[in-house]
Formats: C-alpha cells, sequence, structure tokens
C-alpha cells in the first residue's frame, strides 16, 4: 500500500463541494482536510503499490468538479 498527499485549489467557494464530492465519489479518499494557504484542500490517499499515482490523480482527482489544481506529494516511510 503507498499513501499520497494531494493538495488541491477549488474554484472559489467551491471547497466544501469538492471535498464532499471526493469522499463520496474516489473510494481510495482516506481523508480530506480544509487547509490554509495557497491551497483549499489536503488529501490523503491509499493506492495499491503496482496503481501509477498520475493515472489516479488526472481520472480520479482532476475528474470533480470544481477542482482546479493539484499538486501531489509521494510519501517515504510512516513513522509512530
Amino acid at each position: 500500500m503507498q499513501t499520497i498527499f494531494v493538495f488541491v485549489k477549488c474554484q472559489l467557494g467551491q471547497a466544501y463541494n469538492a471535498a464532499a464530492d471526493l469522499v463520496d465519489h474516489v473510494s481510495e479518499v482516506s481523508e480530506v482536510y480544509s487547509i490554509s494557504g495557497e491551497f483549499d484542500l489536503m488529501i490523503k490517499v491509499h493506492l495499491e503499490n503496482n496503481q501509477d499515482i498520475g493515472r489516479f490523480v488526472n481520472e480520479k482527482i482532476h475528474a470533480i468538479a470544481n477542482i482546479k489544481d493539484t499538486q501531489t506529494l509521494m510519501t517515504f516511510n510512516a513513522f509512530t
């Protein structure tokens, strides 16, 4: 299992709608946070090890209404 974080810029006034759509329609999304700063949302996603990250973001995240830009961070290790 691989974890990625996707930062999302939304159309003005649409962050909550985009967050709800991500949670409701993208099964790989585990958590969505509203955040301050350059981006509106931060999405935590769990993907299978062999799943193509670029294809996932393009086909699943970019397909959600009101999303206008993203930045994806790949993770290496989780420390607990």
